[in-house]
């Protein structure tokens, strides 16, 4: 049974003013700038440690369910297994489940080996080069960072069109974790790492998640945790207003969060930015998706188990979010009072390194801790011989920016290559598509036809309304590969034509064009 964490387990003293820390049914009062709060070391790294475990808990438990449910919630009835047996099988089976941790990992072990002022160029070129597949913002950042295209420019949604998307949310939680009680702090290192793959909404989710983290190492009170974490955010933006929303909506529906899910559907389910979501029932949207981790963290009322399901019965990106989600309530609760229930397994895989990394559970407790008392540190807190005190910082906005600024997408214009001649190769040798708008985004690829040849890195001259705008290189290596063929956003509105035309695509390769998502200007 847990019984006021603060005086039971994290031993938090507010010691400036004897602010109430709160309990799951009292909202506590905001502690003020610099004020110090007291933690023994012991239950400081109890709460690290509940973060991370509590991400690959949450990762494994909807790992089944990922993408599978589009637009729709996951039926009570629909069982998500959980014994002593799925985190190694996960590991074992499907280890790139847990991009969500080895990503963070990235960053991490770039901090450990540069220190904590690592700029965002080192971060990037780390993320770049690594083994691991990407996808989305992550996959268009890489490209654009190989191609000389560095932060933040390389997460801008002129040159990524995947801004919006879920990527550095779900690779946040490591920036919360190392700044307990600094949500200013966390800003600034998702402001450095956050840019590298997406911008506006997209950046928005992982100041949201990280700042969630940092809010659940001095409260028990979830409502406190997730109101204080979304000051951070500008009132202004889409991503504000539909966390806001999810919030009155609880308040209107306390009991019924599947009442809250249709509320968020009926008027925030639209995609507007992704290639693959828009007009589409898929949704990789931060913001979207970001709603689904506040269900259930709102919603699960501080129940492992409870908050974990709804995050994943929501629906979409349903591992990555009740990852997020039950790494936020593994910070508050701690490793120790996770249930055992929930951690049945995690002594088999503790140890074993995440794919693509030298680093294990086990490893990055150690490194967690290790960070965020140099964190603590450095930003006018103190250590102790066996506690340490936190300069606690009250929240400071980050900056206003919007993806898509004044674009709406209108119609998307389908092609079945190769009978409609939407392909690129040896002996087509360009396409034309004319349409009135203001944006276009061409998704397709790269290909060999012929398997047994090298991959390449194939070249298409870009002409906007018949003059030459851009050279692009489209390698058929899916590694390293472009998300989309081409993407303009910044055209004037009206009649326009965007012809392709091979300059190097030799036989044996093609470029598929498949859909033209057409862009107009918002009244």
């Amino acid at each position: 049974m847990k019984i006021n964490l603060f005086i039971g387990i994290a031993t938090l003293l507010f010691a400036v003013s004897g602010c109430n820390s709160g309990t799951t049914g009292t909202k506590p009062d905001t502690p003020a700038q610099n004020q110090k709060i007291k933690i023994s070391k012991a239950d400081l790294q109890d709460k690290i440690k509940g973060g991370w475990a509590g991400q690959v808990i949450g990762c494994t438990y909807g790992g089944p369910t990922e993408f599978k449910w589009l637009g729709t919630m996951i039926n009570d009835e629909v069982p998500i297994p959980w014994d002593e047996n799925q985190l190694e099988f996960w590991y074992d089976q499907f280890p790139g489940l847990y991009d969500d941790v080895y990503m963070d990992l990235t960053f991490v072990s770039v901090f450990e080996e540069h220190g904590l002022d690592a700029p965002d160029t080192l971060h990037a070129l780390a993320f770049a080069n690594a083994g691991y597949p990407l996808w989305h913002a992550n996959q268009a950042a890489r490209y654009n960072i190989l191609n000389g295209i560095m932060p933040p420019q390389s997460g801008h949604y002129f040159n990524n069109p995947h801004a919006d998307d879920i990527d550095f949310q779900i690779e946040s939680d490591f920036a919360g974790l190392m700044s307990p009680g600094m949500i200013n702090a966390s800003s600034e290192i998702c402001d450095r790492i956050g840019h590298i793959m997406n911008y506006g909404d997209g950046w928005y989710g992982g100041v949201f998640v990280a700042g969630m983290y940092t809010q659940a190492f001095i409260s028990d009170n979830m409502e406190f945790i997730v109101t204080e974490a979304l000051k951070a955010i500008p009132h202004e933006s889409r991503f504000y207003q539909i966390i806001a929303d999810v919030i009155k909506w609880h308040k209107m529906y306390p009991n019924d969060w599947k009442q809250n899910w249709f509320e968020i559907q009926k008027k925030w389910s639209f995609e507007k930015g992704c290639p693959d979501g828009v007009f589409n029932a898929f949704n990789i949207d931060a913001s979207l998706n970001a709603a689904y981790i506040v269900l259930g963290l709102l919603y699960g009322e501080s129940d492992y188990g409870k908050t974990i399901d709804i995050s994943t019965r929501a629906g979409q990106d349903s591992d990555c979010n009740p990852s997020n989600a039950a790494g936020i309530l593994g910070t508050m609760l701690g490793y120790s009072n996770i249930p055992d229930y929930w951690k049945q397994g995690l002594d088999r895989v503790e140890h074993r390194d995440f794919s693509f990394t030298e680093l294990s559970l086990i490893d990055t407790y150690e490194l967690g801790y290790k960070h965020a008392l140099q964190m603590i540190e450095n930003h006018g807190g103190q250590l102790h011989q066996d506690s340490v005190e936190i300069a606690y910082q009250t929240v400071s906005p980050v900056k206003m920016e919007q993806s898509f600024e004044n674009l709406y997408p209108e119609k998307r214009l389908s092609f079945e290559w190769p009978l409609s001649g939407k392909v690129i190769n040896n002996s087509e040798k360009e396409i034309e598509i004319q349409f009135e708008g203001a944006g276009i985004v061409l998704s397709g690829g790269a290909v060999k036809t012929d398997s047994s040849l090298p991959d390449h890195n194939l070249k298409l001259d870009v002409f906007i309304n018949d003059k030459l705008g851009e050279t692009i290189s489209l390698p058929t290596q899916s590694l390293i590969g472009k998300t989309n063929v081409y993407w303009n956003y910044r055209l004037e509105d009206g009649p326009n034509s965007v012809k392709l035309v091979a300059t190097d695509v030799p036989k044996g390769y093609q470029v598929n064009i498949y859909s033209a998502l057409i862009y107009s200007k918002e009244n």
